[in-house]
């Protein structure tokens, strides 16, 4: 069982949630190619430890801009690189191949829903190379037959009215109820999509109906791992969180409060924490 706190916008992971085995401590250099570096990234560490690098994947229909607030708060701690092969590859494998190819020897990693799927497969592949994890807002199960159906629709209405109107159908359930009214969280997310357009849509839709039922990669991980989503996430909700924290050992499970699928831009102080916290770890 993993230990387990409830975050609200003042408060944070550091000194409240005790530790049940010692973590693993590593640090990475910087990647390149399709990997977008914090400006710190390109630092010299002038004969010191080399600083973590921690990749960030982001989900479906999501530009950097998922993680504009972690990259900001991160750089002082780690080397932050944002990888869009997200966006690139019609297989989770492959998707996971690509990030590794370019990713450092060793590297901590967090991704949001689908981002968590990607994780989860580099986990798979590679487990060794990962030396802390965050998987957020994210399940380690396989879509149902009628998750499949459900995209399968949400295709058909992109193709057909584009990614606006997707994104319209989806919004009362991507975000808390009390952030509806939040033009400018609203306007990001839609922009998001709108930018990475209909067929990069099609092609990660195609990957997450692909992808494996990672529930027996729970057992394996080893690493250092923070499991944390919405309280109010109606798309993985908080149940699978739990699930993936009971199938790895040691872990961490959060809860941040009043959010929803987009914790990192709903609740960006919060989700930033909690990795500093793993990052610390």
């Amino acid at each position: 069982m993993s230990d387990v706190t409830e975050l609200a916008p003042d408060e944070t992971l550091g000194g409240r949630i005790e530790n049940r085995r010692s973590f693993l401590a590593a640090s990475a250099v910087l990647g390149a190619g399709s990997l977008i570096a914090s400006p710190a990234a390109a630092q010299s560490t002038g004969g010191q430890r080399p600083r973590k690098t921690i990749v960030l994947v982001g989900g479906l229909a999501c530009t950097p801009d998922l993680w504009a607030d972690q990259v900001a708060g991160l750089k002082d701690v780690a080397d932050v690189i944002v990888t869009e092969e997200n966006a690139r590859h019609p297989t989770m494998r492959g998707i996971a191949q690509a990030i590794l190819k370019r990713a450092p020897a060793e590297f901590a990693l967090a991704g949001l829903s689908m981002g968590g799927y990607i994780a989860l497969e580099i986990v798979r592949l590679s487990p060794k190379r990962v030396t802390h994890l965050a998987l957020l807002d994210t399940s380690a199960r396989q879509d149902t037959d009628v998750a499949r159906n459900n995209r399968g629709a949400l295709m058909d209405l992109a193709r057909d009215e584009g990614m606006r109107a997707v994104l319209m159908r989806l919004m009362p359930v991507a975000i808390h109820p009390d952030r509806l009214g939040d033009k400018a969280l609203v306007d990001r997310i839609v922009q998001m999509a709108w930018d990475l357009g209909t067929d990069t849509f099609y092609t990660q839709q195609a990957a997450i109906m692909g992808r494996l039922d990672q529930r027996e990669t729970l057992k394996t991980i080893a690493c250092p791992t923070l499991v944390a989503c919405g309280d109010g996430d109606k798309i993985t909700p908080p149940e699978l969180s739990r699930e993936m924290a009971d199938g790895i050992k040691g872990s961490k499970l959060a809860f941040f409060r009043d959010c929803g699928h987009f914790s990192s831009m709903e609740r960006p102080e919060l989700v930033t924490a909690a990795l500093r916290d793993l990052l610390a770890a």
